[in-house]
This record gives structure tokens, sequence and C-alpha cells, in this order.
């Protein structure tokens, strides 16, 4: 299988955009991520937009997100590989949240349904 791009790249990000294109969006759906990692004294933002049927995915701060992660980017990475559950990661104070969490608690059964939309991607990144 051919790697993509280094995790947390532009083109990484593109290749999350790419893939969000593809993926099937419940109707209605409506939600902001904003994720955050620390890489010594860089910083690396990026945001996940869901609406209007489809997965946005771009690279610095939204203007406002419904929830935000913070983290560094070793959490980040064993978060993304399926090494640590990001719930693991909150509790071991690894990872902050933001935001307005029962919102998107709300949402967990059409967020379930998009779970596996960057799947392809981050089984191919370069960690």
């Amino acid at each position: 299988m051919t790697a993509v791009a280094e995790f947390l790249t532009q083109a990484w990000i593109d290749e999350l955009d790419e893939a969000g294109a593809r993926a099937s969006v419940p109707d209605g759906l409506r939600l902001v991520v904003q994720q955050v990692v620390t890489d010594g004294d860089r910083e690396m933002a990026y945001v996940i937009e869901i609406a209007d049927g489809r997965i946005h995915a771009r690279t610095g701060r939204a203007d406002t997100a419904d929830v935000s992660f913070e983290l560094d980017r070793a959490t980040a990475t064993e978060i993304a590989r399926g090494d640590l559950s990001a719930q693991v990661a909150f509790m071991d104070g690894r990872l902050r949240l933001g935001g307005d969490l029962r919102a998107v608690l709300a949402r967990a059964g059409d967020l379930a349904a998009i779970d596996d939309a960057f799947a392809a991607t981050r089984s191919r990144t370069e960690w």
C-alpha cells in the first residue's frame, strides 16, 4: 500500500479533505472540530468541518468551533493510529477539550456513521 503524506503536513490535510469529499454524511449534520497539536515550540492547527453533506479539512483555526482538542504530537499520533483512545488521553491529562461537548455528544450516532471517512488515509499515513 502506498504511503500518503506525513502526519500533520499540508499534504496530509489535503488527503483528509479529498477523503471527506467521498464520505457519506447524514443530512443536516453540522459540526466544526478544531485540532491544535503542539510539537516542542511548534504548533499545527487544523479544522474538520462537517456541513452541507460533506466533510472539509483545512489547516488553520476556525472562527468558531463546536469542540476543540489540544494535545501534543505524540498523543495525537497515538490517537490517530488507534493505539490510544481519546477518552484515555483525556483522563490522563494528555488531551484538553474545549467547546460545547454536550452538542457533540448529542450527535454521537451521526458521528459514528462517518467515523471511517478517514480510515484509508490513516492506514497509509507516514507517521
